[in-house]
């Protein structure tokens, strides 16, 4: 009879527990689901940027200094329980009204960061190229810097210091923020090798040029004209003295040269000046590209198409279009009007 009773008893313990323990994770399922109802409210979506080495309590004031935590205890409740207080992973985040905290969550504790568009534009020097990475990624400006203007480097990929900017080719990428310099320019490179397809590369050969060298070419197009239907003109100028062993004598090469892109009118001690960069000294093309050209100014080149011109000057309306001369006597004249036209607007060297 006792055993009967003990047994009876252990039956009824077991059911008991059996029902509590029902009961807490039923509980705890019910409190998981409505912290998983838990929801963002922002205003508008917010990008969130973690850097390397942010502790949780700089996570939690970045999300609110971002608008994100108008339900902090809610967050710092789902947060320790995804151990989200012990690792915090860098990155960029996209958060959008209405998510739920248990992904935004799960989001930074995994580092499933959101690629950032990236725009490569017109930019003169790879000290400003460098700067605008800088402001878009998490690297350091001066540490891709160093890395491009390494030899050693550059010579990874098939490139100089002076001609490595050419990787970059203009467009919109998406890249994660957290990219590191050395990632940044394989990225490039890919990018370059993806642009200089057969067709490219043919035209190349037609007219004479590596791709570098029609990028530098493409780049004094670019500092010429903003006029796409004129690029192909102006490209068949510079080609035409190249092939005659002529100077290009191109003024933009004379503006980065000295350092000083503002300036209108060149002229004087300026053309003297003793840079590589300067056509008016030294022949051929520059050693490396004056700005990162557009694609409009690199097919411009690439097209080749044919000119008797050797020549041309800014017409004197300031259209922007340029009158085209085959001769330099022509060219004289056109120059004349564009200079009368200077002086009459007072427009002088370095002015």
């Amino acid at each position: 009879m006792k055993i009967k009773a003990y047994w009876k008893n252990l039956k009824k313990g077991v059911r008991v527990t059996i029902i509590v323990l029902l009961a807490v994770l039923a509980i705890d399922l019910a409190a998981r689901f409505a912290m998983g109802r838990q929801k963002i409210h922002v205003d508008e979506t917010q990008w969130v940027r973690i850097p390397r080495g942010t502790t949780y309590e700089g996570l939690l004031d970045t999300l609110n200094a971002h608008g994100c935590l108008k339900n902090r205890a809610a967050f710092v409740r789902i947060a320790r329980l995804r151990g989200l207080h012990k690792h915090v992973r860098e990155g960029s985040y996209r958060i959008e009204d209405g998510t739920s905290i248990v992904s935004v969550v799960q989001k930074i504790y995994s580092g499933r960061q959101d690629p950032v568009r990236l725009t490569i534009g017109k930019h003169r020097t790879l000290e400003s190229l460098c700067l605008y990475m800088d402001k878009k990624l998490e690297l350091s400006g001066d540490s891709l810097l160093a890395l491009m203007q390494d030899t050693t480097v550059a010579s990874r990929y098939d490139h100089t210091p002076q001609t490595i900017i050419g990787l970059f080719i203009p467009n919109t990428y998406e890249v994660y923020w957290t990219l590191s310099p050395t990632a940044l320019l394989d990225r490039m490179a890919k990018e370059s090798d993806r642009f200089w397809n057969s067709v490219r590369r043919g035209q190349c050969k037609n007219i004479g040029l590596t791709p570098d060298q029609a990028i530098i070419l493409a780049s004094i197009v670019e500092e010429e004209t903003n006029q796409n239907d004129e690029k192909p003109l102006i490209a068949s100028v510079y080609l035409n003295r190249l092939r005659k062993g002529m100077e290009l004598q191109a003024d933009p090469t004379v503006r980065f040269a000295n350092g000083d892109f503002s300036v209108k009118r060149i002229g004087g001690p300026m053309l003297l000046h003793p840079s590589p960069y300067n056509t008016y000294l030294h022949p051929g093309l520059p050693p490396g590209p004056i700005c990162i050209p557009s694609i409009a100014s690199i097919d411009a080149v690439l097209s080749g198409i044919s000119s008797p011109y050797l020549y041309f000057c800014a017409k004197e309306d300031f259209s922007g279009m340029h009158n085209f001369a085959a001769t330099l006597a022509e060219h004289q004249v056109n120059a004349n009007k564009f200079h009368r036209a200077l002086d009459l607007r007072r427009i002088g060297q370095g002015k």
